[in-house]
């Protein structure tokens, strides 16, 4: 561990006293709602953000939604609408650069009951998005203010992606990040800590799919054997996907679509699912159940089947690229006095892609919170210059010592 030298003492108590400035930012944005489909929400947040980011002196630009779709109801798949995302960059002739990512969305909708925020306790602030992540976003951007009025600023180049969809896997925004992931040297990314300070470390993937099941419609009483019928096939291929998981895969199918009066045998449903795998050897072999299960259900059953999705998260091992950047958050860390530890986690994030490209990166600095994705979600109000000071003096060693991707 290196102490804190005189001016990253100095950089840092700028910090102190910032509670009050942070909360009213984050109480702000999570009043707008910004739900992952909530287009204008997420227009008017972009806005905000980009006002609030513009006092750090980047170049702003708003990067439409690369083109996406998916499978509805009745089995068609159709273009799928994600908001613009926000990239902003600074000194892209340094000698390091850093890429910090956070994402404007969150999982409830504008109709979604859970709008407002009200304080639980002096120190719990229960809000959408106040933790995953609005709150993280107002971290990184203290951080990186922080930065900017040390001595050290001039040293290092820095790339922020504010993306509209990482809630439902970032499909809109995945060559923004990629291709920003490829010129940077590290990577942080402002996911919740766990509440006890906790980060994630390993991560699973995750894949979703759906599968549209064409079979033949028959009267259920006059002719059934002339029909195929598409919700059985479908239970079939839930079961035998099912069949594919193990310690280190998991399968969820979560939603069968389709089927009408029950005197019609079915000729159309729709198998949707999820996929997680722990490491790259799980990720094929559940590629390869997923097709022997399509081309066995297929057969037995007379239908046919067109399969929709990837895994658009790939797993993200604790491997020694990645685990060098948690030894310097540690370090950095236990010069401030706190204790960073972490764990492995089946939940994904962007920092999955991003560590794909071979970019070390961190991806839960933003404030120690929980219960997300749920009206339960709580932001620790008193971890925010806590885990702001951890970010800033990670960027100002960084800047000091360097990095090697």
């Amino acid at each position: 561990m290196l102490p804190l030298t005189a001016a990253e003492t100095a950089v840092l108590a700028r910090i102190d006293g910032q509670r009050a400035a942070l909360l009213a930012e984050i109480e702000a944005w999570a009043a707008i709602n910004s739900g992952s489909q909530n287009l204008a929400g997420l227009a008017c947040m972009a806005d905000v953000l980009a006002e609030a980011f513009a006092p750090l002196g980047g170049e702003i630009a708003r990067v439409a939604a690369a083109p996406a779709s998916r499978i509805d109801a009745d089995g068609r798949e159709v273009a799928m609408a994600h908001g613009d995302n926000l990239h902003i960059v600074k000194r892209a002739d340094a000698p390091v650069r850093v890429l910090l990512t956070g994402h404007m969305d969150t999982v409830f909708g504008a109709d979604h009951p859970f709008q407002a925020c009200r304080w639980l306790d002096g120190d719990t602030l229960n809000g959408p998005g106040t933790a995953d992540m609005k709150g993280g976003i107002a971290v990184l951007k203290a951080a990186l203010t922080a930065l900017e009025a040390s001595p050290f600023a001039d040293q290092l180049g820095w790339e922020i992606v504010l993306n509209s969809d990482e809630e439902v896997s970032s499909p809109g925004s995945a060559p923004l990040l990629v291709a920003a992931a490829r010129r940077c040297h590290l990577g942080l990314t402002y996911e919740p800590a766990l509440p006890d300070g906790t980060l994630a470390g390993a991560r699973a993937g995750s894949g979703n799919f759906s599968a549209s099941i064409h079979g033949r419609a028959a009267h259920a009483g006059r002719n059934p054997q002339d029909g195929r019928n598409a919700i059985v096939a479908a239970a079939d291929l839930a079961l035998r996907l099912t069949a594919v998981s193990g310690d280190d895969l998991s399968v969820n199918p979560a939603r069968i679509d389709g089927g009408g009066p029950n005197n019609i045998v079915p000729d159309m449903a729709v198998l949707r699912w999820n996929m997680r795998p722990r490491s790259g050897a799980a990720q094929l072999r559940a590629e390869a159940g997923i097709n022997a299960a399509v081309a066995e259900v297929a057969v037995a059953h007379e239908v046919l089947i067109h399969v929709h999705g990837r895994f658009a998260r790939p797993p993200k091992p604790l491997d020694a690229n990645q685990l060098r950047l948690f030894e310097l958050v540690q370090s950095c860390g236990a010069a401030l006095g706190l204790g960073i530890s972490w764990r492995d986690t089946g939940g994904v994030c962007d920092g999955n892609n991003l560590a794909a490209t071979g970019l070390a990166v961190v991806d839960t600095l933003g404030p120690r919170g929980g219960a997300i994705h749920s009206a339960d979600e709580f932001l620790c109000a008193d971890s925010l210059e806590e885990r702001a000071k951890l970010s800033a003096l990670i960027l100002m060693r960084v800047a000091q010592h360097g990095w090697q991707r």
